[in-house]
Order: C-alpha cells, then sequence, then structure tokens
C-alpha cells in the first residue's frame, strides 16, 4: 500500500519540478508584447560589429570564404568615403566595430550587430574586448581611458595585409613613450568611436542589434550608468533597435523601465564541472536558467547549439531564436532550421 500512495507524490513532485523549469524558461508572453506594442525583429541578416576587413572571425579556418566577405567590406567602406588612397593599399580600412564597418554595412543593406561599454569618463563607445590588445596590440583597458585617449589609438594600426582577426602587439617602446599616443599620419584611420557618432553613420539605414557588455556577473552603480546612458541615445534616435546582453540584469533594467524595446538574452552551451560557483553560473546560463529575470523576448545563441534541448523548449514557448555566429555558408545551412535571425561574418551570406 505504501508503494500506492507513493506514486501520485513522486508524480506531482515531477510535474511540480517540470513546471518550475518551464517558468524559469519561459520568455516574455506574447500578451504582454501586443500590450507594450513592441516592435519585432526587423528580417535581415546582421554584421558581427560591421561589415570589416580586419578583427573578429578573419581567421585561417575561414580563408576560403574570407576573400569575397573582406571585399565586400572595403568596396562598400570606400563607397561610403572611408579608405581613400590607392586600390591597392592593404591597410585595414573598416576594422571591427569601426564607423567605417558600420557605414560599410549600411551601404551593403545589412543589420549591424555592435557592443557597448563605458569609458573612464563615462562615455559610451563601441569596443567588444575589455582592453584594446586584440584590435589595437595595446594591453591598455577600456575603462581606463578616456574617449580622448581612445581616439589617439587606432585600431589594428600595423598589419601589412587586411584580413587579420588580432593586431601586432605594440613594441615595449612604444608602450612606455605615452599613455596618450600620437594621432597617426594615416589620413582616416580608425578608433574607437562614440555610440552617438555610430547613430549618426547608420542614421537608420538599417537594423541594429545592441549589446550591452559587462565583464563577469558584478552589477553595481557603473553597469547601471552603462545602461542608462545607452538608452539616452537610443531613446534620441530614429532607427529600428533591439538590445541583448549575456548578463539577464541587463534585460531585466530593459523589463522594469523599457519594456516596449525588443530585448534580447545571449547565451551559449558551457560544461558543467561542478569545480566553482562561476562555472555553475554559466552552465546554468547556457541552459537558459535565467530567463526568469529577463524574460526575453529573442534569444541569441551560439549558432551550434541549435539543436539544444534549452532552445527547443524556448522556441515552443514562443522565444524567438538568433544565431551567433555562423562564419560560412556551410555553418548557416547547419543552423538554418533552427534559428530565425542569423548575426554572421567572415562569409557573404545569400538567402534563400
Amino acid at each position: 500500500m505504501k508503494s500506492k500512495s507513493l506514486a501520485p507524490r513522486v508524480l506531482l513532485a515531477g510535474a511540480a519540478l517540470v513546471g518550475a523549469g518551464l517558468w524559469a524558461l519561459a520568455p516574455r508572453s506574447r500578451e504582454d508584447r501586443e500590450r507594450q506594442n513592441v516592435m519585432s525583429m526587423p528580417d535581415v541578416f546582421y554584421a558581427h560589429r560591421g561589415l570589416h576587413d580586419a578583427g573578429s572571425g578573419l581567421t585561417k579556418q575561414y580563408r576560403k570564404t574570407d576573400d569575397d566577405y573582406i571585399e565586400l567590406a572595403r568596396r562598400m567602406a570606400r563607397k561610403a568615403g572611408y579608405g581613400v588612397g590607392p586600390e591597392n593599399d592593404e591597410r585595414p580600412i573598416a576594422p571591427e566595430n569601426s564607423l567605417a564597418a558600420f557605414a560599410a554595412a549600411c551601404e551593403a543593406g545589412y543589420g549591424i550587430e555592435l557592443d557597448l561599454q563605458l569609458t573612464a569618463d563615462n562615455k559610451v563607445v563601441v569596443v567588444h574586448d575589455p582592453d584594446l590588445l586584440r584590435v589595437a596590440g595595446c594591453p591598455l583597458r577600456i575603462a581606463d581611458l578616456t574617449y580622448d585617449e581612445l581616439r589617439h589609438i587606432p585600431l589594428f594600426p600595423n598589419p601589412s595585409v587586411y584580413g587579420d582577426a588580432k593586431a601586432e602587439t605594440l613594441s615595449q617602446a612604444e608602450l612606455e613613450a605615452e599613455k596618450i599616443m600620437p594621432l597617426p599620419q594615416q589620413s582616416q584611420y580608425q578608433h574607437v568611436p562614440l555610440f552617438s557618432d555610430v547613430l549618426k553613420v547608420v542614421a537608420g539605414r538599417v537594423p541594429m542589434i545592441v549589446e550591452y557588455k559587462f565583464e563577469g556577473n558584478e552589477w553595481g552603480a557603473r553597469q547601471k550608468l552603462l545602461m542608462e546612458s545607452g538608452d539616452a541615445l537610443l531613446r534620441g534616435y530614429d532607427g529600428p533597435y533591439v538590445v541583448e546582453s549575456f548578463n539577464p540584469l541587463a534585460m531585466r533594467w530593459y523589463r522594469q523601465n523599457h519594456p516596449e524595446v525588443f530585448r534580447g538574452q545571449l547565451a551559449q552551451p558551457s560544461g558543467f564541472t561542478g569545480k566553482s560557483i562561476e562555472n555553475a553560473v554559466a552552465w546554468l546560463a547556457g541552459k537558459l536558467g535565467f530567463n526568469w529575470i529577463s524574460r526575453p523576448d529573442f534569444v541569441a545563441y551560439d549558432w551550434s547549439g541549435g539543436h539544444s534541448l534549452p532552445l527547443r523548449l524556448v522556441r515552443a514557448l514562443g522565444v524567438v531564436p538568433v544565431a551567433w555566429t555562423p562564419r560560412s555558408a556551410e555553418e548557416l545551412q547547419h543552423c538554418g532550421r533552427d534559428f530565425d535571425y542569423f548575426i554572421f561574418e567572415s562569409f557573404v551570406p545569400q538567402k534563400d
């Protein structure tokens, strides 16, 4: 008799666990989107950090497809008025997250994905990494530099050819010379731009995916200031955009302050070792276990994880799936059935 009476309790407990899990994963409801009159994501391909000829994704692994992509980026950047000089000049003219790369994407008709951070003097700038080592060969951190200092540091200043994923590291003499480097002679070199200048360049011509970029899981006054400052610029901007972040607290900020904005949770699969709290948090985030905080409209997920159970579940629950970052036609085809939108780089995508 005991086993018979125990069975319903086990079933109820299991059902409760399943219900709790689905509640945690669930996106914003369709009713809430309709009530807030939320605009959805425009249906275009989104160029990762702009259409660029130096930076993210341009590696030996994708060299077969890089050429057409880089040629398009350079041609569109020149069409937009950047990189004035001889056609055979092999210096980068449109490095990642630069005004030239964003202008090139606009000329080609692609949407744009970009990253926001704060400088030491609380200016909102567009840059991905916490420091400048990969994109400028300089180890100085964005949070330690003023915007005036940043604009003196050229992106990808010294590669012999374009198409590089990483800038050459500056010499010790160059690093020790002075914190504020002299303006280089190249007439149209690119540097980390102000977000306000990016908005002027894009000017509503193509939609944007705007990522609020943070280090770790810290959430305090500086993180809130980035949210407030970035949003203030967007609210004065007349053009289509959506917002996203790996940090669910950033999307909770939008949930609480501006629910009319289409918001997204960034995530990627992570293995569980159980050796640290950080690992456990990363694993749970990869399983979309913090959706209850952000209640996203879309989930931007690593393109290779389209078949994962969490993503299939949230799609069934009504989330819009966005893939980052396929870097070849083969990768796009592989993930095409699992996602509705795509953030791409390193190749020129074709509509079916």
